[in-house]
């Protein structure tokens, strides 16, 4: 039986954990260091199954003796912005918790996939790889999945086109300087800047840029967790089913865009293995720039770790 783990019981965690039964994808561990947490929302999961048909097995606590043997573990664990702050602000608290979790991980399983969700995303899967000792292909961050939707989203209210009809990608680091490829979007095979003038698509990136703050601002206790969950379900089943998506996730680069040693948002195959392949795509030398300042943002982020 596949066994997935996710470590932080919280708004995401809990959500994703959500997704994931209503999924059928595997057996499911919910770990929380707040004693009752991950109990209580796993049993609340489990209550809703026989309404979702399905049979699926979760449990919950604290305890990492629970976790042994997963297949797939997503770290979701870590303090949320509150408004005003950026995703920046919480490096040291988090990097913490990280370092106070993957050695469990690894301890009870030193054969899973690990998928990073915890914020600054990029500095934090960095850190992930560093203290897990796993190869590059099992340890990835999710951002770009969930800002990539975002971009969608964003272009279809815009354009009064379905979601579905929309290809975007975002890359580079999670934060206020990640790359919406332009270049790249289009919709029913149109590129979008046939279909927009350049101060609506300007504007659209910035929101983009801007929606996890978005959230925030409105929420006032808390940040987004609906579509974060739902992109961390997108890896997980793309991984389980061997499925070889291509997807923007944070990956170690070697090489690739320029980039050497360093955990950053491009687009990936997503297989049983993890990342089979980073997807190198061309462009422009406006993207380049904007992708090389990323990058060098999160070199600073991860020297603070």
């Amino acid at each position: 039986m596949t066994k997935i783990t996710i470590v932080g019981a919280g708004n995401v965690g809990s959500q994703a954990a959500f997704y994931v039964a209503l999924k059928n994808l595997g057996e499911i561990v919910l770990i929380d260091v707040v004693d009752g947490l991950a109990k209580g929302k796993a049993l609340d999961i489990l209550e809703a199954m026989p309404l979702a048909g399905s049979d699926i097995q979760i449990t919950g606590g604290s305890d990492y003796a629970l976790t042994k043997n997963s297949n797939i573990v997503v770290v979701t664990a870590g303090v949320a912005r509150k408004p005003g702050m950026s995703r920046d602000d919480l490096t040291e608290i988090n990097a913490k918790i990280i370092k106070s979790i993957i050695p469990e991980v690894v301890k009870y399983s030193p054969n899973c996939i690990l998928i990073i969700v915890t914020n600054p995303l990029d500095a934090m899967v960095q850190l992930a790889y560093k203290l897990s000792g796993f190869p590059k292909q099992r340890v990835v961050g999710m951002a770009g999945v969930l800002d990539t939707t975002r971009f969608r989203t964003f272009l279809s209210q815009e354009l009064k086109a379905s979601v579905n009809d929309i290809e975007a990608m975002v890359l580079g680091g999670h934060g206020d300087l990640m790359v919406p490829l332009v270049s790249h979007c289009k919709v029913k095979g149109k590129q979008i800047t046939q279909l927009l003038p350049k101060e609506k698509i300007d504007a659209i990136v910035q929101r983009v840029r801007d929606g996890g703050a978005e959230i925030v601002g409105l929420l006032k206790t808390g940040s987004a967790f609906f579509a974060p969950g739902l992109a961390i379900v997108e890896m997980i089943e793309s991984i389980l089913k061997d499925q070889k998506k291509i997807l923007p996730c944070a990956a170690l680069l070697e090489g690739e865009y320029g980039v050497n040693r360093v955990f950053v948002g491009v687009p990936v195959r997503l297989g049983k293995a993890g990342v089979e392949e980073v997807v190198e795509l061309e462009l422009t030398s406006e993207e380049k720039i904007a992708f090389k300042k990323s990058v060098e943002h999160v070199k600073e982020l991860i020297k603070k770790i």
